[in-house]
């Protein structure tokens, strides 16, 4: 996957430039030569071996997009943000219901225009399959947002397909090393880029990823009447990000994984047997002070019971973000402000770590739910971190 990430591109190359260039251009020249020129109608923006104008393509989201294809095993379509892209997956695929869950709001609120425009019905994602019909789209978060749980992608598949529906998985919390959602079925794979893809917490980027060669010219061609392209530079940031993507996630996922079984081994020490997480603060009373304010935990490493499906759907981590319930929601709004490593704020995936008061942005959740992100420090030092938070709070 590294080797991909650096150098699926490089047919793209052009001069002696290693690091790619910033193309700022927003319109292209035309052949001088009369036999090249090509009058729209006989234009495929697929086959096109030159830019014209960059609400169509540029070099800069080109070259995003070629990397992007390999890495998720399908046609990679670049948007202005992770909302962009899924409107524009809705406005192609034009389903008539669409079975969701919980998980982002954003989407929901996508969701809700359409039904508005179109007449679009909802329908929970545990609807009956008898429910859908063809062409409608089962609508999968997974990993979840505020959680980091998963479902099981092949089984919405079999649902979605048995009625001739579509499955759409939202996959932005697996990201690619983590998880493919093309091998367990998926028809649509969307990420929100500003968050792993980016990965420093300074581009808006939206990426959808299909398998079948007419959506993906569909795609390309609803993005120029729809307007909602990725910009020049974001495409240059996203291109660099990418290179560092496995190297990033990899830690992420493990820092995570490291960081729950502190914790759930702080919570459960009568589960947590010789455990070195929890054996290495739970001896000096921290075991107490965290059940005195801390509620549970949530993420896909603590789906037990699940095991079977989610080792093979995540073989290599099991996604960088993680729920806690405090006891309060007073002891949920001071967490973040007692910590150093964890600002305060919305959004994920960058390098660093954030925790966020959850309510803050998404009205659905419980008001005493903390989401954080996990970056790529050093795990103990958030560990030391995380547990100087709690007694803060509990003193």
């Amino acid at each position: 996957m590294s080797t991909q990430a650096i150098h699926a591109d490089d047919h793209l190359l052009s001069g002696d430039d290693v690091a790619p260039a910033i193309h700022v251009s927003t319109t292209f020249s035309y052949s001088k030569e009369p036999a090249e020129l090509v009058t729209a109608k006989d234009q495929d923006l697929k086959t096109l071996d030159r830019h014209v104008y960059s609400r169509e393509t540029a070099p800069n989201t080109t070259r995003l997009e070629s990397i992007l294809s390999a890495l998720l095993h399908g046609h990679a379509v670049t948007y202005s943000s992770g909302l962009s892209a899924v409107h524009a997956a809705y406005v192609y695929l034009n389903p008539k219901r669409v079975a969701i869950g919980g998980g982002y709001h954003g989407c929901h609120g996508v969701l809700d225009l359409h039904t508005k425009l179109t007449g679009l019905k909802q329908l929970p994602l545990d609807c009956s399959a008898e429910e859908l019909g063809e062409g409608d789209v089962i609508h999968l978060e997974s990993p979840l947002n505020p959680t980091g749980e998963a479902y099981n992608i092949a089984a919405y598949a079999e649902k979605a397909h048995s009625r001739g529906a579509y499955l759409f998985v939202d996959s932005t919390f697996g990201p690619p090393g983590l998880q493919d959602p093309f091998l367990h079925g998926a028809d649509v794979v969307m990420h929100s880029g500003t968050k792993y893809l980016g990965g420093h917490s300074d581009m808006l980027c939206g990426v959808l990823a299909v398998q079948r060669k007419e959506w993906h010219r569909g795609l390309l061609g609803e993005r120029t009447n729809l307007g909602n392209v990725l910009g020049s530079f974001e495409g240059w940031l996203g291109v660099r990000s990418l290179r560092t993507l496995e190297l990033r996630v990899q830690r992420q996922s493990k820092n995570t994984d490291a960081l729950v079984a502190w914790l759930e081994g702080l919570l459960h020490p009568e589960a947590a047997g010789s455990s070195a997480n929890a054996d290495a603060t739970s001896s000096s009373g921290n075991s107490k002070i965290v059940r005195d304010v801390v509620e549970k935990v949530a993420h896909a490493s603590l789906q037990h019971k699940d095991k079977d499906w989610l080792e093979k759907q995540m073989p290599n981590g099991y996604g960088p973000v993680f729920a806690i319930w405090m006891k309060s929601e007073n002891l949920a709004k001071s967490l973040p402000g007692k910590l150093q490593y964890f600002p305060h704020a919305t959004s994920l995936g960058g390098v660093e770590s954030l925790i966020e008061w959850r309510a803050m942005t998404d009205s659905t959740v419980e008001r005493t739910l903390v989401r954080v992100s996990v970056g790529v420090e050093n795990w103990e030092d958030l560990r030391d971190d995380l547990m100087n938070g709690f007694k803060a709070l509990h003193s």
